[in-house]
């Protein structure tokens, strides 16, 4: 698994953070002003002057903006906040002026609703103490990329991050990486929730992220996923039996009569927000699945839903109109994919 390590490599390692905007070689660590000069005016440069920066209500910031090919292979970022929905990220590749990546922050790592910590930990996204949120998503470029984050806040925040990237060859079939935000609240009643639509082009689908948020009293996730792959159009090719058997669960995530919180490398019900007894409604749900073993292909298109369904009177189904968000991740050859608008700060909130 880790043969890689003991071999040499055409690749050079570089960072882009407040310390090396630029990432370039030899660069880091030589600010004479930022966040921290006032901590280290008795120490002078090289001693944590530049640690992260500020955003102000309303604006955007480049987080980094590079040439040449390359991949990121890891990002690290935490902000001094509880409303992660207040922040997009996004993601341009190659100088393409659509983002590929759009998404408020706690989304794309899986953790919408921060009100209460807990730690994520799989191999694409981990959350650690407190609000380090990170992601190892391989992603290739060939001309470089750009990354921004826009504070939707009326306050100013304070961002730290750092983005490791390889300059190195980047494959003909590389693909691109791709992550989509969508939420409905409510749901219409007996219409289904579409966690990616509208996208064309040759790749693989690798990761599920969704945050329910339950309005009914009783079990909620009878729900089947669906998978429209290369023109299905009535009838999916994949269809799944339940929304805890997708999220590789089982009977409700129960035991002994209470949700099972669980994080393992590839799923997780990874947050549950309640007050009182299992069943009552108003609850919050956190779950991830990352194909990573199991990617599901796509050579033209590809189109994603999921049934919100709990249960009624005398055994019967009931279609919920629940708060459904998601985050759908995917890689693919194409970078002129129309993306729906995101909600207003609004739109967004969790509350």
């Amino acid at each position: 698994m880790f043969e890689y390590l003991s071999r040499k490599h055409d690749i050079k390692t570089f960072s882009v953070c407040p310390e090396n905007f630029t990432g370039e070689k030899g660069k880091a660590g030589m600010a004479l002003e930022g966040t921290g000069a006032g901590c280290a005016r008795e120490l002078g440069q090289g001693w944590k002057i530049s640690p992260s920066v500020n955003v102000g209500p309303g604006e955007t910031f480049t987080m980094a903006d590079v040439k040449g090919m390359g991949a990121i292979k890891h990002i690290w970022l935490t902000v001094a906040i509880e409303k992660t929905r207040d922040y997009i990220i996004r993601f341009y590749w190659d100088g393409n002026d659509k983002p590929s990546i759009e998404a408020p922050i706690g989304d794309f790592f899986a953790c919408a609703s921060h009100q209460e910590y807990r730690q994520l930990s799989s191999l694409a996204v981990c959350v650690n103490p407190k609000n380090g949120f990170n992601c190892y998503w391989e992603m290739p470029y060939r001309k470089g990329f750009k990354i921004t984050l826009e504070n939707r806040s009326p306050k100013n925040t304070v961002i730290y991050y750092q983005i490791d990237c390889e300059e190195k060859k980047i494959d003909e079939d590389a693909l691109y990486f791709h992550a989509q935000f969508r939420r409905t609240n409510p749901l219409p009643y007996k219409e289904v929730y579409t966690i990616l639509d509208n996208i064309k082009g040759r790749g693989q689908y690798v990761g599920t992220y969704l945050h329910w948020g339950v309005k009914n009293n009783g079990w909620w996730g009878e729900g089947e996923i669906k998978f429209y792959l290369d023109g299905d159009t009535d009838f999916p090719t994949i269809c799944g039996t339940g929304t805890e058997d997708y999220f590789c669960g089982a009977y409700n995530f129960d035991v002994n009569g209470e949700y099972k919180e669980f994080c393992t490398p590839y799923t997780g019900l990874s947050k549950v927000e309640y007050t009182d007894k299992i069943y009552n409604s108003q609850r919050r749900f956190n779950m991830y699945r990352w194909h990573i073993t199991d990617p599901i292909y796509f050579e033209n298109d590809i189109k994603v839903t999921i049934q919100a369904l709990g249960w009624r009177s005398e055994g019967r189904y009931l279609p919920l109109q629940d708060d459904l968000s998601s985050c759908a991740f995917w890689y693919s050859d194409r970078l002129d994919d129309e993306y729906p608008e995101l909600p207003d700060r609004n739109g967004l909130e969790i509350i």
